[in-house]
């Protein structure tokens, strides 16, 4: 298994979401608030609130791109921004052929069970975890190849 910054804050305590917005904001040399960003970021866990949708890896290198590049001043820079979000996406769906959360683990989060039963697999060593580092080398690799 791939491992990285993202992949070793995932296995300290955070989830996908905040590991990989925390990892690629230390690595782009970004001063955070510990209790800020993983707030921010922590709902967008399970597909946002496990609700299977976009990955939570995924939602993080976008949050990252956000923070790293920030809005833009003139409308071309606001969509350059965008765009980099974009092709984000579009690199992660290439490597794990979706960026939906329930298509990667191929369980429901909607439901208690769903939940106890990724827990109880080993979904998050296969699935998420291989996730969260993915998002991040990917995000890493864009930023600095459009620095």
């Amino acid at each position: 298994m791939e491992t990285n910054r993202a992949t070793e804050l995932m296995a300290d305590r955070y989830v996908c979401s905040e590991s990989v917005l925390l990892a690629t904001c230390e690595a782009f040399g970004i001063e955070v608030d510990e209790k800020v960003i993983p707030q921010i970021a922590y709902a967008f866990a399970g597909g946002i609130g496990n609700s299977g949708a976009a990955c939570g890896a995924v939602a993080g290198a976008t949050m990252a791109i956000g923070l790293i590049r920030g809005r833009g001043e003139t409308m071309e820079e606001m969509l350059g921004v965008l765009g980099l979000a974009a092709e984000s996406r579009k690199r992660f769906e290439a490597e794990k052929g979706t960026i939906n959360c329930r298509e990667l683990t191929g369980i429901d989060l909607t439901a208690p069970e769903g939940v106890e039963r990724l827990m109880n697999s080993d979904v998050p060593q296969t699935v998420c975890f291989p996730a969260v580092a993915t998002a991040y080398r990917l995000v890493v690799d864009l930023l600095k190849q459009t620095a």
